[in-house]
């Protein structure tokens, strides 16, 4: 995960802000045993299906269609699952399924500034709700700008807490090219924050 920043450098804070909300209210549960099934897979994992559904572009109603999508999948081909590779399977069924959409509908531009609730995990505070509204809106903006292949390695390494391993499976790519990826991805996140954020200002643009 991002550390701590170096006093006195806004845009580093500003980037560690927006990705630790996203993770803090992104926390996954480790995967299910195959023997519960598919239902056992939709309970552990339908947050995770739905957060990267709506970091690819998706809108929240269509993350919901997508979500049932990649869980057909799964249904399907729940044979083609390896125990403890669930969510690797998951990630890129997800992606395929948020591509496809993307492909057959533009995005409503009402959806772009909506609220991003994160499907099965507890509502916030009253007085986080303004908060986690800037930093989710200001996430989906700059994240929505990234190549797919950097967009990838820094939602599920920042924002789902996988591990170069895991990432680098879920990817089908070596691990120097998740470290390699991660860091493109950092600067150009942090970059594009600071740019959004006015250096420091405070005002989101």
């Amino acid at each position: 995960m991002i550390g701590t920043p170096p006093a006195g450098d806004n845009s580093s804070v500003a980037l560690s802000g927006v990705v630790s909300l996203e993770g803090r209210l992104g926390a996954e549960p480790p995967a299910v045993p195959a023997d519960l099934g598919v239902a056992g897979i939709v309970r552990a994992h339908y947050g995770f299906v739905w957060r990267v559904l709506r970091r690819f572009g998706l809108s929240p109603s269509d993350a919901d269609d997508g979500a049932q999508g990649v869980f057909l999948v799964v249904a399907r081909r729940y044979a083609d699952i390896e125990p403890g590779r669930e969510r690797a399977f998951l990630f890129r069924t997800a992606m395929h399924v948020a591509a496809k959409a993307q492909r057959s509908k533009r995005r409503r531009p009402e959806d772009a500034d909506a609220e991003c609730g994160e499907g099965p995990s507890e509502s916030p505070r009253p007085d986080d709700l303004v908060e986690q509204h800037r930093a989710r809106a200001l996430l989906d903006r700059v994240l929505a700008d990234m190549e797919v292949e950097l967009k990838a390695v820094l939602v599920l390494f920042e924002i789902e807490g996988l591990t170069m391993a895991e990432i680098a499976e879920a990817l089908d790519i070596p691990q120097g090219t998740v470290a390699s990826r991660l860091r493109r991805a950092r600067a150009e996140l942090e970059a594009r924050v600071a740019r959004r954020l006015g250096h420091g200002t405070g005002e989101m643009r």
